[in-house]
């Protein structure tokens, strides 16, 4: 049966420690004679712009001996409104597997049953479950298992949070969540995950004590006509030095980027040493490798 990774939770537990623990052992190898995808093409599908995402799934292809195609939703025949379905049908006749990053989830799933080949999630308006597995992989990397640990999400209740909830239940540790009113996660989700998920009022209550703080951007893609409200609305909720105060003091920031420094994050948090952004934002491309050699059976 084909496998496809749309949200986090299409992966059991052991499967998502699977995929973290070889995404860690192909970044210790940096094995560049190991081309298991020699032969082998990932359609990369962009309805939405992307640095790390593109990158990542690009180099991570290179760098097994296959290749990567770059296809703009707007320089395709999506753009010209041919069905998803159908796309999906002729795509998987022509590649090994597929990467969609837009914003629809319906879409996503459209595309998965009606190709024969895997398909990944890159971003959608509900989920980001690649950025999860990276993030999971740079905790794991930094303390160690995150079971029984806690991590606080401050900001905007949005697609990374949502993946972020799932992480919760697949790797045993406790969320809280602080989102201004009007910016909550998506209920179902949040009800999903039981006790792993604790939904708090204000900022300083999710941070205290906390292993982990992640935040990301308040004014998302398409969302740019909202800043000024947004900025408004998310007053209280920057991390700063006095937040991270709060937290134990070993703990670690993360944030998927792009940041607005001096918005959701102030520069001397960011820019600290308990940021560890960049070991995050690198870990994209070992954690999709690892996912990729799942999905395709290398």
């Amino acid at each position: 049966m084909t496998r496809h990774l749309l949200k986090l939770s299409d992966l059991s537990a052991a499967e998502a420690q699977q995929i973290i623990a070889r995404a860690i052992a192909l970044k210790n190898m940096r094995d560049t004679s190991y081309r298991p995808f020699t032969g082998k093409t990932l359609a990369m599908i962009f309805a939405k712009n992307s640095t790390r995402t593109r990158v990542s799934f690009e180099a991570g292809m290179a760098k097994f001996g296959g290749h990567a195609l770059f296809l703009h939703s707007g320089t395709t025949q999506l753009g010209r409104d041919e069905p998803i379905s159908d796309t999906a049908k002729v795509l998987s006749r022509m590649v090994d597997a597929i990467m969609i990053r837009n914003d629809s989830q319906a879409d996503q799933e459209d595309l998965a049953a009606n190709s024969r080949v895997p398909v990944i999630n890159g971003l959608s308006e509900l989920h980001h479950p690649c950025q999860l597995l990276a993030d999971m992989q740079t905790w794991f990397e930094h303390r160690g298992n995150p079971k029984g640990k806690v991590a606080a999400w401050i900001g905007d209740g949005n697609n990374v949070c949502h993946s972020f909830i799932e992480a919760a239940v697949l790797f045993d540790f406790k969320l809280r969540i602080a989102t201004p009113k009007g910016y909550e996660a998506d209920a179902k989700i949040v009800k999903a995950a039981g006790a792993h998920v604790e939904i708090v009022h204000g900022a300083t209550f999710a941070a205290n004590g906390a292993d982990l703080i992640i935040t990301d951007t308040w004014t998302s893609m398409g969302q740019e006509a909202e800043t000024k409200k947004r900025l408004a609305d998310f007053a209280g909720y920057q991390v700063d030095a006095d937040l991270m105060k709060r937290a134990k003091p070993d703990a670690i920031f993360m944030h998927c980027l792009p940041a607005h420094r001096g918005e959701e994050v102030s520069a001397e948090v960011i820019d600290g040493e308990q940021s560890v952004i960049w070991d995050e934002a690198e870990n994209r491309l070992w954690a999709q490798m690892a996912l990729l050699e799942f999905l395709l059976g290398a």
